[in-house]
């Protein structure tokens, strides 16, 4: 873990129970992990949106499985700490790097010893809603968490899409985000990483490390 993500979560990478939670009823915890490749506004509505739901949102940079060429999961976790630090809530958000994995259902095992009490929403873009069935052990996912769909760019998303989650027991909803923001990482990777849609933090931490092209910054050929 390198220092600029121990001085967003501290060194123990703890938390803190809000305060407003009746004793006798669980903890809520929202589980979400992205690619973060880059994160952009998109990413800070949605845990912003979280924030307003749950008591707890635990947040990380995810390698996906069904994905190749990424940017090294330590600066994508260092970018996403970066994008939602200022956001305020009335839960509460964190950086839990240590509950990264491809596997979901290892995040789930990991997310468990960390809360046995909690109750668990598990947080899924709108383009992973017919792949999840076949994730790798999803029988156990959906039996740990619930699952929360947040709609997509270019993923068209209604009751009828949540037809087999639901015949394989997922208790499952589609969320309504505070915000819209039709833009995706891959197409921010692909020229628009000085986008308005990036929060400049962001954008300055891109800039410095040289991760993706910028046009501005790019010479042309005469």
């Amino acid at each position: 873990m390198n220092n600029s993500l121990n001085s967003l979560m501290g060194d123990d990478y703890g938390f803190r129970l809000p305060v407003n939670i009746p004793p006798d009823k669980p903890m809520r915890v929202a589980l979400f992990g992205t690619s973060a490749d880059p994160p952009h506004n998109g990413h800070r509505s949605i845990v912003a949106t979280l924030g307003y739901q749950f008591d707890y949102v635990a947040v990380w940079a995810s390698d996906n499985p069904w994905k190749t060429g990424q940017s090294p999961i330590a600066m994508r976790m260092d970018m996403l700490g970066l994008a939602i630090a200022d956001l305020h809530i009335p839960g509460q958000a964190k950086l839990h790097p240590e509950l990264s994995h491809p596997y979901t259902a290892v995040t789930l095992e990991r997310a468990r010893r960390l809360w046995p009490q909690a109750e668990f929403t598990f947080v899924i873009g709108a383009d992973l809603v017919k792949q999840l069935p076949r994730w790798h052990r999803s029988a156990d996912v959906i039996r740990w968490a619930k699952i929360l769909v947040f709609p997509r760019p270019g993923y068209g998303l209604n009751e009828e899409d949540l037809v087999e989650l639901r015949a394989h027991g997922a208790q499952v909803e589609i969320a309504t985000p505070l915000s819209q923001h039709h833009i995706s990482s891959s197409t921010l990777r692909q020229g628009y990483p000085c986008s308005n849609e990036i929060p400049a933090v962001v954008q300055a931490y891109i800039q410095q490390n040289n991760l993706y092209p910028c046009p501005a910054n790019t010479p042309t050929t005469p």
